[in-house]
């Protein structure tokens, strides 16, 4: 497994390797000795998968102390974009965001420590995310920035996805006390 670090600190692009053959293909999805060769001993608690049509968008969510999550995120089918925004105060990327698309094909994974605001868009119909989280769902702890919030200049290439209402009703940026 190759492991590419972003511009925002602690945060990774897994890249397994794929074995293809005429009968179709073979991938490790995750090994605790990689993280623990990262110094990410991670003992992840939950699995969580969602399905969405295209154009879907889910986020940008993340849960306070102490019931923060680290997530380790995949998209088994389809395709989607996902956007990861820095909501730790100390850190010198808040506010900061990063994006990737994920996608069955390239089996790529992301992993995202406590400390970040997750969401994505499924761009193709019938899109499978999966998530390995670190810490249970604990809905007294969840919250959620808005995903179109003007200040945080996300391009999430579509005009008019389909939000939640819950998740139209997410907090501004510069509203955020973050708890991180």
């Amino acid at each position: 497994m190759q492991i590419i670090k972003t511009p925002l600190e602690g945060l990774l692009i897994l890249e397994p390797r794929v074995f293809s053959d005429s009968r179709g293909f073979f991938l490790e999805t995750w090994n605790t000795q990689v993280f623990k060769d990262l110094n990410l001993d991670i003992d992840f608690t939950q699995d969580n998968q969602s399905y969405s049509h295209a154009g879907v968008l889910r986020g940008l969510h993340f849960q306070k102390p102490p019931h923060a999550q680290g997530k380790l995120v995949r998209v088994s089918r389809g395709r989607a974009l996902d956007i990861v925004v820095d909501i730790r105060k100390e850190s010198p990327t808040y506010g900061q965001h990063f994006k990737i698309e994920l996608c069955a094909e390239k089996a790529q994974a992301l992993w995202i420590p406590a400390g970040f605001a997750h969401g994505f868009l499924a761009l193709e119909d019938h899109t499978v995310f999966q998530y390995k989280c670190d810490a249970l769902y604990a809905p007294q702890a969840e919250n959620c920035l808005l995903w179109n919030d003007p200040s945080l200049n996300i391009d999430w290439g579509h005009n008019a996805p389909n939000v939640s209402d819950k998740d139209q009703e997410g907090k501004l940026f510069n509203k955020l006390n973050s708890p991180f």
